[in-house]
């Protein structure tokens, strides 16, 4: 049987449901450039200049002579996660994967991929991760930490790391079988003379559909697998930890999978132990609360799946 033909036209990761939920439509930071003096023309004082969207503009004088450096912020779908483009290559050209992920202070330490601007970023408080894709940095924050403390200190250690001209990735030999960051080794959507025709398939429509739309939004995606007619993948960076990442594999990928390759039955989404041990507490949370508010409890917060929407 002739298989229809996957259409080349890339849709961003929210668009590919027929429809969006107002948490994850993207919205850009109101932006400013800011322009900073630099040891050539001291009378110049810092000007803000509005743009469309937000963008640090720093003129810094090296010994190659002077060199510029914007970055900009998007607002990903999750709340919790910026991403920052610092107008600059992120990994390292002989690194197999698209991404690095770092989910712990001593990650970012640690064999095969060290990173000094991880390691500050994440001695910042209330941030939770660091996500390196090829050209953009995604920093995820706790629930309680306030962007409006902690993004200028973002910026100001992505910007020195860059202006300085130090390797934001270094890579060394690993001695121990355990690898500290997620991603490095190999790029799970690769061609593997070993897959069958349905394994194929389904990594090229992950690789030129599904990908393009998660990286736009800070994050990645890896295939864990091919199971039963059921495809297991594991979302990264801003979307490990998102809301309605849920949404995005059954309404987003879930779909489109199973219209363009029939031996697709379902999605169904890997989670690490950790990740699996949160659920577990959350969901332990949610019973109390429900069994303390009742069936006709009355919503105080707003939120997706929150505690507070029951009965509602």
């Amino acid at each position: 049987m002739q298989r229809a033909s996957i259409p080349s036209k890339v849709l961003r990761c929210s668009s590919i449901t027929s429809w969006r939920s107002p948490q994850c439509c993207r919205a850009l930071h109101q932006s400013t450039r800011i322009e900073h003096p630099t040891a050539l023309s001291p009378s110049l004082r810092p000007r803000i200049l509005p743009r469309s969207t937000q963008t640090i503009s720093s003129n810094r004088l090296l010994a190659g002579g002077m060199r510029s450096i914007f970055i900009q912020t998007e607002n990903t779908p999750n709340a919790d996660a910026l991403k920052f483009l610092p107008n600059h290559p992120i990994l390292p050209e002989n690194l197999s994967s698209p991404f690095l992920e770092y989910l712990s202070p001593r990650s970012t330490l640690a064999p095969p991929h060290p990173s000094p601007l991880a390691a500050r970023l994440m001695n910042i408080d209330g941030i939770t991760s660091v996500f390196y894709g090829p050209d953009f940095i995604t920093v995820t924050k706790a629930a309680d930490a306030n962007w409006a403390h902690v993004k200028p200190e973002v910026f100001s250690l992505i910007t020195e790391a860059v202006t300085s001209g130090e390797q934001i990735v270094s890579t060394i030999e690993n001695k121990s079988s355990e690898a500290g960051q997620d991603g490095g080794e190999l790029d799970t959507l690769s061609y593997d003379e070993n897959d069958s025709e349905v394994v194929g398939m389904i990594k090229e429509l992950l690789e030129t559909r599904i990908r393009p739309a998660i990286q736009e939004d800070g994050g990645d995606i890896e295939f864990r697998g091919f199971d039963n007619g059921n495809v297991l993948l594991k979302l990264r960076g801003a979307c490990r930890t998102c809301d309605s990442s849920t949404v995005t594999l059954k309404n987003g990928i879930e779909s489109m999978l199973m219209h363009y390759i029939e031996e697709v039955k379902g999605v169904i989404q890997v989670l690490d132990q950790e990740e699996e041990i949160a659920m577990k507490e959350f969901a332990k949370f949610e019973e109390k609360l429900r069994q303390q508010k009742g069936p006709d409890a009355v919503a105080s917060t707003v939120g997706k799946g929150s505690l507070d929407t029951v009965g509602a």
